[in-house]
């Protein structure tokens, strides 16, 4: 059986893949964890997996891995991804997100692996001149993390130019829910779903929308929200097509198609968990677009994917994880 390196497997969705592809029948033994830990979290992974703590920004420990292990294929999760630190802090993102990255495609030159799946992101677009969003919108981030993905994507084309590396570039949508008994633990917090199961739990005193004005349905932003579980399964999908002997490079977005609003998350959490917590209407946020909603039919089509999950399920596995967590 091949053997999978899996970087920053130790996050969120990381992690999520992990148990997703042991599910799958991909043994533990075949699965190679490199982490830094900076936000990921051991103990979220099989203890039988095979984990290395290191740093893409260093060439050493990277290099390492493929030296003393044969690896065929990489999921490659690793990166800083929170948008507002971007603005204040753009030389972290463009040094750990595009360094490290180029870091790790020399290594896997060097160890003889010629295949990746790149965790990227819906940001890439920026404000978008279209909804849903397709493949063909114009990618013009509007913030240093989108932009950093956006490079990567770019190198990703010029190494399967050059060196034939096969790549395949997942562009996520909003990322949410939990499963296979672990969740989202950021520190700092900053997606919608956590955040209001966090007021239903008493943690914040209420949950704040930022604008209740905008050209939607209820006033307040729509987004696409994808579980987790979902987008782990697109990665196990992304692997048999990168053994497609004639596929060279490709990108999909990943989501639903369905748009929910912020008041919608709200409303659907107060359903699930039975708890009415305060609600605070507050100033619109710099650079908040009205509606993001993927097009997911190439998706679909191509990749042989389709999301499973609806915001009602999201939201009950979001909150049986909440609930697990010291209240």
């Amino acid at each position: 059986m091949p053997n999978i390196l899996i970087t920053g497997g130790a996050g969120y969705i990381g992690s999520h893949t992990v148990h997703y592809l042991i599910s799958q029948e991909i043994k533990p033994s075949n699965i190679f964890v490199f982490d830094n830990l900076v936000y990921g979290h051991k103990e979220f992974l099989p203890m039988d997996i095979n984990f290395i703590e290191g740093d893409l920004l260093n060439k050493t420990q990277i290099n390492s891995v493929f030296e003393e292990n044969k690896i065929d294929y990489v999921i490659h999760f690793a990166a800083y991804a929170y948008v507002g630190e971007s603005m204040k802090n753009p030389g972290k993102y463009f040094e750990n997100n595009i360094v490290g990255g180029l870091n790790l495609l020399e290594a896997m030159l060097n160890g003889g692996c010629k295949k990746i799946i790149f965790s990227s992101t819906c940001a890439t677009y920026g404000i978008p001149n279209e909804n849903p969003i397709s493949e063909k919108c114009i990618q013009k981030p509007i913030n240093p993390y989108g932009e950093s993905k956006l490079m990567f994507e770019k190198i990703l084309e010029w190494y399967s130019k050059i060196y034939d590396v096969k790549s395949v570039r997942l562009r996520y949508f909003n990322a949410c829910g939990s499963g296979f008994g672990i969740g989202e633990l950021h520190d700092p917090e900053t997606h919608l779903i956590p955040l209001v199961l966090q007021a239903a739990k008493g943690f914040r005193e209420y949950i704040s929308i930022f604008g209740d004005d905008y050209k939607t349905k209820d006033g307040t932003c729509i987004r696409d929200y994808i579980h987790v579980i979902d987008l782990a399964d697109a990665h196990y999908k992304a692997l048999t097509l990168l053994d497609n002997e004639e596929f060279k490079t490709d990108f999909f977005n990943l989501g639903t198609g369905v748009g929910v609003s912020v008041k919608d998350i709200i409303e659907t959490s107060k359903r699930v968990t039975g708890i009415d917590f305060s609600v605070k209407i507050e100033k619109r946020r710099e650079g908040d677009p009205d509606e993001l909603i993927a097009d997911p039919k190439k998706a679909n089509s191509t990749l042989n994917w389709k999301a499973k999950y609806d915001i009602e399920k999201i939201i009950q596995d979001a909150w049986n994880w909440e609930k697990r967590l010291i209240i």
